[in-house]
């Protein structure tokens, strides 16, 4: 039997900001079905924000889905590919895109990973550590989508 696809959940953002924390509380979701599933070749990590150092990481799988909250009008959750681009980030040169991570890697490490970013909208952005109310049905449904897709990929 062929060795599983290697899997890596990124999530990005900071908890202490409300509804940036969507994807940190992802994680915490995902460990506690993974562990129950006994799955072992999913990997989660989550982090303040991306770094380049990120491209090494990303390198060695298979399938790489980025998770973060999103500000954008969308409805609860969002998948989609990333492409590799060359922009750094649309913030501060201390923080990378999925895309510019995703191009370091085929860059210095020559592997090209399949790779999805998941937004997850969030609403409220104050210095607290708890989700709004909203965000937390998203956080649901982000998870419950996650969860699907990890299942049906291992079954391809």
């Amino acid at each position: 039997m062929p060795d599983p696809r290697r899997i890596l959940i990124y999530a990005y953002g900071n908890p202490g900001r409300q509804d940036d924390g969507l994807g940190n509380r992802l994680v915490e979701e995902m460990e506690e079905w993974i562990r129950e599933k006994r799955i072992t070749n999913v990997a989660l990590e989550s982090n303040y924000q991306l770094n380049i150092e990120d491209a090494y990481n990303i390198s060695e799988k298979d399938l790489v889905i980025f998770v973060d909250a999103s500000v954008e009008d969308i409805d609860g959750i969002h998948f989609s590919p990333v492409e590799p681009s060359e922009g750094r980030s649309e913030f501060t040169t201390h923080s990378a895109s999925p895309a510019f991570v995703l191009a370091l890697c085929h860059k210095i490490y020559n592997n090209h990973p399949e790779t999805y970013l998941l937004q997850i909208r969030g609403y409220e952005w104050e210095f607290k550590e708890v989700l709004s109310d909203r965000a937390r049905r998203n956080l649901h449904k982000a998870t419950a989508f996650l969860k699907d897709y990890i299942a049906k990929y291992q079954s391809t």
